[in-house]
């Protein structure tokens, strides 16, 4: 019966709250004088009773005495509650350990995004992809209803102390408000943290499935800690978050007073208490680390019992894709990365232009990223790189096989910098490596191996039309660097290469990311003791991103300070220097349009 009546609030209980009198609807024990019964009912909380003659008064109807829900006939019961988002504070007399600036930080203290209030950090959580620690609270806590995805967060919140520079703990990186929950997660960045629940001395390590009857505890910024019973299951609250928000459906359970430890003002939570974790206790009283909710509402003022509302454990880290645990941490071999002096002639790293800078990810205060064979600079908003640079050992290429590669997220920078699966799920977008995975296999078998590895970061991918190296054109961009060592003799089989895409303003958007029409590369080479740099740029269409046809690709040889000109990246004077097609020339006049594309290999200029 009571999966059959969870399901039918579910389906049912918004019909029910568009009734403006109903604040909720949920499972729980139907209530007679005052005092809980065994029998289990469909409950309402409205705004006021009132008698049958009074219901238009209030622009309501009659709730029924019963439900036909799956051959049961569950009785009805309605109580008087109204619920209220937790985040508007009130001045309460406690003590300020919970208010304070905290290194590190743990659940149980003030937090907020630096525009709002004051809240309270959950828990301590976990990305599931790449094993980035976050802090968990709630929605209207971390972002609110003028919010958005990179808001400075800080610990403690404005309200306890508005020394918000000082007070910077990360940035808000993921959130969800409807009926998986109000939660929101922000990194944490400057400062350690300690899973351990202020004055409940536990971390968290579990999650739980609350069901009437148990008896759970919080720990919260305003009221500490308090000791409640799961009073509803499976109840859909509404709430108004105000401003442009508004009303809002949430998902979630009740919590009463558990009269056998009352709190010392009556208040089971209060404003400020947001984002508390309720956690269920064992036979002995105490804390079991098992996360049972993630406290956002109470009751509203003047209302004649006290109660909270939590949000489900399993929706809340299912919509935020996050773990308890993190992942087995992904090995990264630093110091590896491009190698300057590969060709004998020194070609230095392409530099950023001034306007470009501000925008490049900073690892270790350093905007060039390494792995084994290659180095990148990532472009923080649009979360693909600058530029690749790579070196290529022709004569010790060894063949190794993929399978069993995934792509991955680079554990070292916040994955809201890195375009990941969510990208390229269910269309014709393809994963494209920049360097190619190929060109990164030489050396000893274990530095090979762990080349292979490291070409499938997210860090080294932009999406590509899924017959980007299939297509008769544009095949000829995957088989540049073979032509390469076929065309040419190149000196000691080594050749250096860079490429990446050219971002412009009118790229077309999906699914909140900007997808490159253009991409570079420029190959560097030595024949016969002289340097020479031939530069390439590749144009897809993305007209057929949601259509059938073939796309069209084309590929063009430029000169290198055109590629400057479209990317807003200087390479190095010995590299324009070699470029025999560049000599003299900075710009074409044309656009690309009106030139000629390379119809093969054969028409590629390598002199």
């Amino acid at each position: 019966m009571m999966s059959a009546l969870r399901t039918y609030v579910r389906t049912k209980g918004a019909e029910f709250l568009k009734d403006t009198n109903i604040s909720s609807i949920g499972i729980g024990y139907k209530m007679k004088g005052g005092k809980r019964t065994n029998e289990i009912s469909i409950q309402f909380t409205v705004g006021a009773k009132a008698k049958p003659e009074a219901l238009e008064a209030l622009h309501t109807t009659a709730i029924p005495q019963s439900i036909e829900v799956a051959g049961f006939t569950v009785p009805t019961d309605v109580i008087q509650r109204k619920y209220l988002a937790e985040y508007k504070i009130i001045a309460e007399a406690m003590t300020n350990e919970r208010k304070r600036r905290h290194d590190p930080v743990s659940p149980g203290i003030s937090v907020s995004n630096a525009n709002g209030t004051a809240g309270t950090i959950g828990c301590i959580v976990y990305d599931r992809a790449d094993g980035r620690p976050y802090v968990l609270s709630n929605w209207h806590v971390l972002q609110g209803a003028e919010g958005a995805v990179g808001d400075t967060i800080v610990q403690p919140g404005p309200y306890d102390d508005n020394r918000v520079e000082r007070n910077r703990l990360g940035v808000l990186v993921r959130s969800h408000l409807g009926h998986a929950g109000d939660c929101a997660l922000a990194t944490i960045e400057d400062r350690g943290f300690d899973a351990k629940v202020l004055d409940l001395h536990t971390a968290i390590n579990k999650l739980g499935e609350p069901d009437l009857g148990d008896r759970v505890i919080k720990s919260g910024r305003t009221t500490g800690v308090t000791h409640g019973i799961v009073s509803r299951v499976h109840t859909i609250a509404k709430i108004d978050y105000g401003g442009t928000t508004g009303v809002q459906e949430i998902g979630g359970f009740e919590i009463g007073v558990d009269k056998a430890n009352k709190p010392a003002n009556g208040e089971v939570s209060m404003g400020g208490d947001s984002g508390s974790a309720w956690i269920f206790k064992g036979p002995d009283g105490k804390p079991n680390g098992v996360l049972a909710g993630l406290h956002f509402a109470g009751e509203t003022d003047g209302d004649p019992d006290e109660h909270a509302v939590a949000c489900y454990p399993k929706s809340v880290f299912e919509k935020l894709q996050i773990v308890l645990a993190p992942p087995a941490e992904i090995e990264v071999t630093a110091g590896l990365g491009y190698a300057p002096n590969f060709l004998g002639t020194r070609i230095d790293l392409p530099t950023l232009a001034a306007a470009n800078k501000p925008k490049a990810f900073r690892l270790n205060n350093r905007e060039v990223i390494d792995y084994t064979h290659f180095s990148l600079s990532l472009h923080r908003e649009r979360r693909f790189p600058f530029y690749v640079a790579w070196n290529v050992d022709g004569s010790g290429l060894r063949s190794l096989s993929r399978k069993g590669i995934p792509f991955v997220v680079d554990p070292r920078i916040p994955s809201e910098f890195q375009a990941g699966d969510e990208l390229y799920a269910g269309n014709r977008l393809d994963r494209g490596h920049i360097a190619r995975r190929a060109d990164l296999l030489w050396g000893p078998l274990a530095e090979a191996k762990k080349a292979n590895k490291d070409s499938f970061f997210f860090t080294n991918i932009t999406p590509q039309m899924d017959d980007f190296n299939q297509s008769s054109k544009g095949g000829i961009w995957g088989r540049l660097e073979d032509a390469v060592f076929a065309e040419t003799d190149v000196e000691n089989l080594r050749i250096s290469v860079f490429g990446g895409p050219v971002f412009q303003r009118s790229d077309r958007e999906f699914r909140g990311f900007r997808i490159p029409r253009e991409f570079w590369k420029i190959i560097a080479f030595k024949e016969n003791g002289k340097l020479k740099a031939k530069a390439f740029v590749l144009t897809q269409s993305l007209n057929q991103l949601e259509a059938l046809e073939l796309d069209e690709f084309r590929v063009f040889q430029v000169a290198v300070g055109e590629v400057e000109t479209r990317t807003g990246i200087a390479f190095p004077t010995t590299l324009r220097s070699a470029d025999a097609v560049g000599h003299g020339v900075q710009r074409r006049a044309e656009a690309l349009e009106l030139r000629k594309p390379l119809e093969g290999i054969g028409d590629i200029d390598w002199s």
